[in-house]
C-alpha cells in the first residue's frame, strides 16, 4: 500500500484550457537547454500538434536531448511522415503500446498510457488532462474544451522528473532503445520555489495500482463542508460511490460536474444509471453543456485540490497509466473552486430529482443496460475479480 508523500516549497500555477496551456508549453520547450520529457496520450497532426512538434524540433536541433512518448491507441492517427520528421530532426519518439488490429480486443489493449506530462530541465512541468490536440473539439466550434493543465516549480519535480525518466526507460528496454536512455541526470528540481503543499500520484499495474483512487477516498471520507469534482467520464466502483453517499447524508455539499454532451453514448448512458441513488442521497448533479468536458479535476473543503490525467471510471483507475498533482493549499483550491463554480452557474443544468425519477422506464432500461455492457466487458477481459470492490452498486 502507497502513501502520498507530501512537500512543501512549490509553486503550482493553474491553466485554463489550452489557451493558457500550449503557449506556456511551448515558451517552456523553448527555454529548454539539457531536456524534455514530454508524455501525452494524443499527439495530433493539426495547429496545436504542429505548433509543439516545432517546438520539440527546434530544441533538439539546439541540442536538447528531446523525448516524446505517446500511446499507441490514443495517437494511432498520427502520420508516419509526421513522426518520421521529428525523428530526422533528433527527437526521441517511444510509442506505448502501438496499435495494429483495432479490430482484435485484447485486454492489454485497455492497458493505454493516459498520461499528460512535461518536464523541461527537471525545473519546471506541466500536468493535467489536456492532449496535445487543437483546443476545440470541432474545427469550426468557437467553444473550447472545458478542461486544465497546471505548471509546477519546486521541489516536487524531483518526483515528477523521476517517474517520466522511468516509464521512458521502461519503453525504450520494451522497444530495444537502450541508446535512447539518457545518462543525464539533472538535481536542479529540488530548489524551493513557492509555499504549496503537493503530492505527485500515478496509477500503474505494480506497485501504484489504487494510489489515485484512495487519494480520493480519503479525502471524501475526512470532507466536513463541501466537494465539487469535475470529471469527463464519471463511472465510479461502489467505494467511491458509497463514499459520496455518505459525505452528502452527513450534511457534506457534493456537487458533480459532469458532461453533459453526448461524446461516447454508451459510457454517457452508463454514468446516467448512477443519477438515481446519487440524487437520493442529496448529491447535486450538474451537466455541462456549453462544449465538450475534458477536466478531471476536484476541490474539497476550499483546501484540497487535484489536478490530472484520470477520469473517475473503471479503465482510469483499474488499467490506464495516469498522473494527478493533489494541491493542499487554500488559494489554489479557491482558485479552482472559482472556476468549477462560473462553469457550474453560466454553462451547466441542474439535474432535478424528480425530472429524473419521472423519465420514462424505456430510458432508465436502456441506461442500465448500457452499464451492465460495460461492467460485463471489463468483467471478461479479467478485471471483474473483485466485484465486490469494483462492481458498481449504489
Amino acid at each position: 500500500m502507497s502513501k502520498t508523500t507530501y512537500v512543501g516549497g512549490n509553486a503550482i500555477r493553474l491553466l485554463h484550457n489550452g489557451r493558457e496551456y500550449f503557449p506556456a508549453l511551448e515558451q517552456a520547450i523553448d527555454s529548454a537547454q539539457y531536456e524534455i520529457h514530454l508524455e501525452t496520450y494524443i499527439f495530433a497532426d493539426d495547429l496545436t500538434g504542429r505548433t509543439i512538434s516545432a517546438a520539440l524540433i527546434r530544441a533538439a536541433q539546439r541540442g536538447v536531448s528531446v523525448h516524446l512518448l505517446m500511446d499507441g491507441f490514443g495517437s494511432y492517427r498520427l502520420p508516419n511522415s509526421f513522426i518520421q520528421n521529428m525523428l530526422d530532426a533528433g527527437v526521441k519518439i517511444l510509442i506505448y503500446r502501438r496499435e495494429v488490429f483495432f479490430f482484435r480486443l485484447r485486454r492489454h489493449r485497455l492497458r493505454r498510457m493516459h498520461r499528460k506530462l512535461a518536464v523541461i530541465d527537471a525545473r519546471i512541468a506541466f500536468t493535467g488532462g489536456i492532449n496535445i490536440i487543437d483546443d476545440c473539439a470541432q474545427p469550426f466550434d468557437q467553444v473550447p474544451r472545458f478542461d486544465y493543465a497546471i505548471s509546477i516549480e519546486g521541489p516536487l519535480l524531483k518526483k515528477i522528473y523521476a517517474s517520466v525518466q522511468r516509464l521512458w526507460c521502461i519503453v525504450a528496454w520494451a522497444h530495444f532503445k537502450k541508446r535512447w536512455i539518457s545518462p543525464l541526470k539533472l538535481s536542479s528540481a529540488a530548489k524551493r520555489k513557492g509555499n504549496q503543499l503537493a503530492g505527485f500520484l500515478i496509477r500503474d499495474n505494480f506497485r501504484h495500482r489504487h494510489d489515485i483512487e484512495r487519494e480520493y477516498l480519503g479525502a471524501i471520507d475526512a470532507a466536513q463542508n463541501e466537494i465539487i469534482i469535475a470529471n469527463a467520464y464519471f463511472l465510479p466502483g461502489r467505494h467511491f460511490c458509497d463514499a459520496l453517499n455518505k459525505a452528502a447524508r452527513r450534511g457534506v455539499k457534493v456537487k458533480l460536474l459532469l458532461q453533459g454532451k453526448v461524446e461516447y453514448r454508451l459510457q454517457h448512458y452508463a454514468t446516467h444509471a448512477l443519477y438515481g441513488k446519487l440524487l437520493d442521497a442529496g448529491i447535486r448533479i450538474y451537466e455541462y453543456t456549453q462544449g465538450f468536458l475534458h477536466a478531471k479535476v476536484a476541490v474539497i473543503d476550499h483546501y484540497w485540490a487535484t489536478v490530472g490525467s484520470s477520469n473517475i471510471d473503471p479503465f482510469s483507475l483499474m488499467l490506464a497509466r495516469e498522473a494527478n498533482v493533489v494541491i493542499k493549499d487554500r488559494d489554489f483550491a479557491n482558485q479552482l473552486r472559482s472556476s468549477l463554480m462560473r462553469a457550474v452557474a453560466k454553462h451547466s443544468i441542474l439535474v432535478a430529482r424528480t425530472s429524473w425519477q419521472s423519465k420514462s422506464w424505456f430510458y432508465h432500461a436502456v441506461n442500465w443496460l448500457s452499464y451492465f455492457i460495460i461492467y460485463y466487458a471489463q468483467s471478461i477481459l479479467g478485471y471483474g475479480h473483485k466485484p465486490a470492490k469494483h462492481h458498481i452498486a449504489v
